[in-house]
């Protein structure tokens, strides 16, 4: 049997899990490794961590004998039954006070439940959120644990050590920190990544105006966005879109971005976060658009045909390229503005309806480095928050209001471009509609109120009246007094 000689071990030895592990090692920690698929163990072990602190487990129970107590268990496996099954596969071998982490993509009402699961048996868990990719894994990612608090402490330096660090008054700060309870360290990883989707349709409907509209090539579109990554935009998702219009296939010498097919795919994390707002009734306008745009491009076959028969404006810009230019790169600023404070309200939401305090500003600063979201603007948002804990909406707060008045006139000359040329552009427009919305004080609600009313009896509130009072009106003369219970789903 295996002497318990690793600080921690990792199931999964995928992509992220060799590059997690390679940079908790470098950290000095011992690492026990162990793959379903054990011939991946011997690879590891004699190829990437040669010569390294690497125990290879060729069973569970090999895995788990090597580790020091209070074992530390970390998954990094696919969402869904595979982590049931790993959990299985590795439970008659832990022993109470044993912790179990959870750093895949999975979704957080799993976590709850595995959470309580485990503590039937007396283990500890720990849902993590793990963002940065493959460099990120390896180089410090973003991470966000959630669970059982309880076992906080025993992971806490590895956790840290291996994060990725920010600047944050002249000391360096480590993207990580404990998140809440439960399913929390999950549910802000969903989130984020829905962030992510908003963010990167926002960027692919600015790329799709400035070519289409303007002619740009991907060499100028790469410029652009050099430019974009020295601003308020500066992020890794605009410096990573810098460099791929830059780059050339070395076999056909086209640019790449050219060549590759306009059909998106998705892992599930964002359909999640839509779901999570509709059940809390939080208007996630921009990001479910995101998500809906990923599935009209995979409706390829379907695109092409229509595009023979359906016809619309052809694409025609007179006036100064770079005005227009500048801007798409406040109306991209404006919408992103929008798709933060629309997932900080669904967080907010998520932890009144869970009972979880959040550190929204504390959310900011673990997002500022490390993760596929990072940006500078997450420093306002960090602010934001530190100056009004309380703060209920993103676009309430002095600097982001002001951002958004000095952005308001390019963004609406953008999206009526984009009208006007039969250009889409679903999240961008869904973030303007949205703040249209929101900044008005009476919507025409007070109409479809009526027609739920007419139709179902579901009454109504009145103006003149005082609040929380329903009423219900016999609108046909034959409906009589009988009204519907009031409730909101």
């Amino acid at each position: 049997m295996a002497t318990a000689t690793a600080d921690i071990g990792l199931i999964g030895l995928a992509v992220m899990g060799e590059n997690l592990v390679l940079n908790m090692e470098s950290r000095g920690y011992t690492v026990a490794v162990y793959n379903r698929t054990t011939s991946k163990v011997d690879e590891f072990v004699g190829g990437r961590g040669k010569g390294k602190k690497f125990v290879g487990g060729h069973s569970p129970q090999e895995f788990v004998a090597s580790l020091k107590r209070p074992r530390k268990v970390m998954m990094l496996v696919k969402a869904g039954d595979a982590v049931d099954a790993t959990i299985a596969s590795v439970m008659p071998y832990l022993e109470p006070g044993d912790i179990l982490i959870d750093g895949g993509n999975t979704h957080f009402p799993d976590t709850n439940r595995r959470m309580a699961e485990a503590n039937a048996k007396g283990l500890l868990y720990i849902g993590t959120g793990v963002s940065g990719g493959e460099e990120g894994a390896l180089k410090g990612p973003s991470i966000m644990p959630g669970g059982d608090e309880k076992a906080w402490p025993a992971v806490k330096d590895i956790f840290q050590a291996i994060a990725a660090k920010v600047d944050e008054g002249g000391k360096q700060v480590p993207c990580c920190d404990w998140v809440g309870p439960q399913g929390a360290g999950h549910f802000v990883k969903m989130v984020h990544n829905g962030i992510e989707y908003g963010d990167m349709q926002l960027i692919c409907e600015s790329y799709h105006l400035m070519s289409s509209l303007l002619g740009l090539k991907a060499a100028e579109l790469a410029d652009v966005f050099g430019k974009w990554n020295t601003g308020a935009l500066d992020s890794y998702l605009i410096e990573i879109t810098r460099d791929i219009f830059g780059y050339v296939d070395p076999e056909t010498k086209q640019p790449m971005v050219d060549l590759i097919l306009d059909k998106a795919g998705q892992k599930g994390t964002g359909k999640w976060t839509v779901d999570s707002a509709t059940e809390n009734g939080i208007p996630l306008t921009l990001i479910a658009e995101a998500v809906f745009a990923r599935c009209l491009s995979a409706q390829k076959g379907q695109r092409e045909a229509a595009s023979k028969l359906l016809s619309g404006p052809t694409p025609a810009f007179t006036g100064d390229k770079q005005a227009f230019i500048n801007d798409v790169e406040q109306a991209l600023y404006a919408s992103k503005i929008v798709s933060y404070a629309q997932g900080y309200d669904l967080m907010a939401a998520q932890a009144a309806a869970s009972k979880w305090t959040l550190n929204n500003g504390g959310i900011a600063l673990m997002w500022r480095g490390g993760c596929i979201i990072r940006s500078k603007f997450l420093g306002n948002i960090k602010e934001a928050f530190d100056k009004n804990p309380k703060l209920v909406n993103l676009l309430v707060d002095p600097f982001f209001a002001a951002e958004i008045q000095r952005c308001q006139a390019a963004w609406r000359r953008v999206i009526a471009a984009a009208a006007t040329n039969g250009i889409p552009t679903p999240a961008m427009s869904a973030a303007l509609a949205y703040f249209d919305g929101y900044r008005t004080a009476r919507l025409p609600a007070n109409l479809l109120q009526a027609q739920r009313d007419y139709f179902g009896a579901h009454t109504y509130e009145r103006t003149d009246k005082p609040a929380g009072q329903f009423f219900h009106t016999n609108w046909t003369g034959r409906g009589g007094t009988t009204s519907s219970s009031t409730y909101n789903v």
